[in-house]
C-alpha cells in the first residue's frame, strides 16, 4: 500500500491521466484491428510505460527501451522492415544500455529518479550532424543489401532513431523532439504496411500515442532544465 502510495505521489495527475489514456488506446486498437499478435501489444504497453518514466527522467525509463526495442525489432522482421529491425537490435539497445549507465551516474543531487538534464555546445552538435550523415549513408547500403521494404523511409528512420539515442545519452531535452520525428515517420511506415494488412493499424495508432507523449516528455524536460538550473 505504501508503494503504491509513493508511486502514485511520484507522478502527477497529468502524468497519470496520459499513461492511462495511452494504455487504453492501445488496447482499444488491437482488439479491434488485431487481437492476435500479442507481442505487439506487449511491446506497445512497454513503449509507451518507458515514456512516462522517461518524461520525468528516470532510468527506469531507459531499462525499458531496452526490451521494447528486442520486442519491436522481432516485430519488424515479420514485415520485412529490416531497417527497423536492424536500427532497435543493433543501435537503440545497445545505445539504450550506453544511456542507462549514462543517467545512472548523472543523479540530480544525488536523487536515483532524476537526471541531471544537459545542454550540447555548438561545436558537439556539429560533431553529432556529422556522425549522423555517415551512419546515414552506412546503413543506406546495408538495408538496401537486405532488400528492405520501403528503403526510403526506412533510412530516414535511421536517421532520426540515431538523433535521438545519441541526445538520450548526452541528457539533452531534445531527445524526446528526435524520437516525436521519428514517431512520424514510423507512422507513415506502419501506415503503408497496413494498406495490405490491417492489423498493422495497431502499430500506427501506437506510434501515434508516442508521438502525443514524446512532446509531453519534451515539456517536462524543459521544465526540469528550467528548475535545476533555478535551484543550483
Amino acid at each position: 500500500m505504501k508503494r503504491v502510495k509513493s508511486i502514485l505521489s511520484y507522478f502527477s495527475i497529468l502524468d497519470l491521466s496520459l499513461w492511462g489514456s495511452s494504455i487504453i488506446l492501445i488496447l482499444f486498437s488491437f482488439f479491434c484491428f488485431d487481437g492476435s499478435r500479442y507481442l505487439t501489444l506487449a511491446a506497445s504497453l512497454i513503449g509507451v510505460t518507458s515514456l512516462i518514466f522517461n518524461a520525468k527522467g528516470n532510468p527506469v525509463g531507459q531499462a525499458l527501451i531496452i526490451l521494447f526495442s528486442v520486442l519491436y525489432g522481432v516485430i519488424s522482421f515479420t514485415v520485412a522492415y529490416y531497417g527497423e529491425m536492424i536500427t532497435y537490435l543493433g543501435m537503440t539497445a545497445p545505445m539504450a544500455v550506453v544511456a542507462l549507465c549514462s543517467w545512472l551516474r548523472n543523479p540530480y543531487q544525488g536523487r536515483r529518479s532524476e537526471v541531471t538534464v544537459n545542454s550540447l555546445k555548438r561545436q558537439e552538435v556539429y560533431f553529432m550532424l556529422g556522425l549522423t550523415l555517415l551512419v546515414t549513408i552506412a546503413f543506406y547500403f546495408i538495408l538496401e543489401a537486405f532488400h528492405t521494404a520501403n528503403l526510403l523511409v526506412s533510412t530516414i528512420s535511421v536517421t532520426t532513431t540515431f538523433i535521438a539515442v545519441y541526445l538520450t545519452f548526452r541528457r539533452s531535452p531534445y531527445f524526446t523532439l528526435a524520437y516525436a520525428a521519428n514517431d512520424l515517420v514510423l507512422i507513415f511506415l506502419w501506415s503503408m504496411a497496413a494498406v495490405s494488412d490491417v492489423t498493422c493499424i495497431s502499430v500506427v495508432v501506437c506510434f501515434v500515442v508516442f508521438f502525443v507523449n514524446d512532446l509531453y516528455g519534451l515539456f517536462n524536460w524543459k521544465k526540469m532544465q528550467v528548475r535545476q538550473q533555478q535551484e543550483a
